[in-house]
């Protein structure tokens, strides 16, 4: 095995040491490390053979299953470089991130095989198609024959270093396209390594995935439990009820889910009747998680301590935390800087603002992206000052404790006042009909931008526009609260459960 921090080498490290350990359970499929380094070895050689080069691009568009699993380590042995797509994308976005990242051989599952077929003429650099299921088409080929033929791995350990590109993950596009960053062996790993630390995960947890594989919390979370030779159990997708019972039946002691995600499954009818002991993690991240919500938490999940990460792709993912001893001490927080991640605060010109002022909070260490694939301009713009340019204003207190005011585009600035859409946001959560809430800004002619708050009211409560206003009067700054008030039933949310201001402001400026 490589001396070098490779992806691919978890598997093989945790099936050198424990090769009938269960690495992983999706549905009635188990897989010990033994016949998981078995499989992605194989899969490896195969795509060797067919000319897969170190550094060259392997996409893949599937739900989470355990092919996906296989695929990504696959890659990462064969010395290839996976770029895992978004699956709710419609075809033009497809078109462009396959494109864009000159994917050669495009593993998907089946359910995508019609929608791929028909950009295909589209697609400049796909050679082969491989279907996870039955393909229907004769270009394509079946996931399952590729176990079917001999293949002869030949070993990357003379060939790649931990400092190789080893996935592009398309960042997801909340304004714009997405831009690929793309990460190294190490920046994985040592990602990987830092959670294990600072969230004190022991050797052969039992941690269960509903988040999609495609996004970098999901795939993080694989490579955390490989790290310590455990075992993930998979979900298809989200599903509420699935989740208690998969907890209650395997004993699960660690997951993680959006704060919205928590939401819903708190509000399962019967909870109580679910054995939740077992769980000592509760972790969560991609948006503030609400007071209200960890107070939940911690009432059905009583073992457990709540783990608030906070980060973004280009860091492999999670830059800071905050840990179950400070969660409703610091509940607005997201923390402090994880192990190996150094951070600042500065203003416009790089210089680093006073305790408790506002921000753009910066990042650097071993977890921080290469670059945005064939975009330099746009890394020469976020590398400015030798540190990466988040976009997120925060603020830090005497403490060293890091609250997210909000993203630098999203400031609202009505009358010559800044007024940032979170904190509007936090006043919106304390009513407690109001289950989610998002804040933008709108053009006013007057004062250039006036306050919209979008909210989806909980089930079978009634408000009005005029009754959230008065109740954020009583919370902030008449300034600040909202003009307009727009109810919907669900919020736009990207598939990492971050919401959508883009969406809300296209509909708004349509209206």
């Amino acid at each position: 095995m490589s001396r070098q921090l490779l992806m691919g080498e978890l598997i093989r490290r945790s099936a050198h040491k424990a090769p009938d350990l269960l690495a992983f359970v999706y549905e009635e499929e188990r897989i010990t490390y033994q016949e998981l380094e078995k499989n992605t070895l194989h899969l490896a050689g195969w795509l060797q053979e067919k000319g897969t080069r170190i550094g060259e691009k392997v996409g893949i568009i599937s739900k989470n299953n355990l092919a996906f699993v296989e695929i990504i380590f696959g890659i990462a042995l064969s010395g290839g470089v996976s770029v895992p797509i978004n699956f709710r994308l419609v075809p033009e976005e497809f078109v462009y991130i396959i494109n864009n990242s000159d994917t050669k051989i495009l593993f998907i599952e089946e359910e995508y095989e019609d929608v791929i077929q028909s950009i295909l003429p589209k697609l400049s650099s796909i050679e082969q198609i491989v279907v996870i299921g039955k393909p229907k088409l004769k270009n394509m080929i079946a996931y399952g024959s590729i176990f079917q033929t001999e293949t002869t791995y030949r070993s990357i350990h003379e060939h790649v270093s931990d400092d190789d590109d080893c996935m592009i993950c398309y960042t997801s596009g909340t304004t714009g396209y997405p831009k690929g960053a793309v990460l190294s062996h190490k920046n994985l790993l040592m990602s990987a390594l830092n959670s294990v630390v600072d969230s004190k995960i022991d050797r052969g947890n039992k941690q269960l995935v509903v988040t999609p594989l495609f996004h970098i919390a999901g795939i993080g979370n694989i490579l955390i439990t490989c790290t310590v030779g455990g075992t993930t159990f998979i979900h298809h997708e989200f599903n509420p009820v699935k989740v208690l019972n998969t907890i209650h039946k395997e004993k699960i002691d660690g997951l993680f889910l959006v704060p919205a995600m928590w939401n819903i499954v708190m509000q399962v009818p019967h909870i109580d009747d679910y054995d939740l002991t077992s769980v000592v993690r509760c972790s969560t991240g991609a948006a503030i998680c609400p007071i209200e919500i960890k107070e939940k938490i911690m009432q059905y999940f009583p073992n457990a301590g709540i783990f608030d990460a906070f980060g973004q792709t280009e860091m492999s993912p999670t830059t800071t935390c905050l840990l179950p001893q400070d969660s409703l001490r610091k509940t607005n927080s997201v923390g402090k800087p994880v192990l190996n991640v150094e951070v600042r605060v500065v203003d416009d010109n790089m210089n680093d603002v006073p305790i408790g002022e506002i921000g753009e909070i910066v990042y650097r260490g071993p977890t921080l992206m290469k670059g945005y694939y064939k975009n330099p301009d746009a890394t020469k713009e976020s590398f400015k000052g030798g540190w990466f340019h988040s976009g997120d204003l925060v603020r830090m207190d005497d403490e060293g404790f890091i609250y997210v005011v909000d993203r630098k585009k999203d400031m609202i600035i009505s009358g010559g006042e800044n007024i940032y859409p979170a904190e509007v946001e936090a006043a919106l959560y304390k009513h407690g009909d109001i289950l989610e809430a998002a804040v933008i800004g709108v053009p006013d002619q007057e004062w250039g931008e006036s306050v919209k708050a979008y909210v989806v009211l909980k089930k079978g409560k009634v408000l009005t526009e005029e009754e959230i206003i008065q109740h954020c009067k009583e919370q902030i700054a008449s300034y600040k609260k909202p003009k307009f008030v727009e109810f919907l039933h669900e919020l736009p949310r990207n598939p990492s459960g971050k919401i959508l201001k883009r969406v809300l402001r296209d509909v708004s400026h349509v209206k």
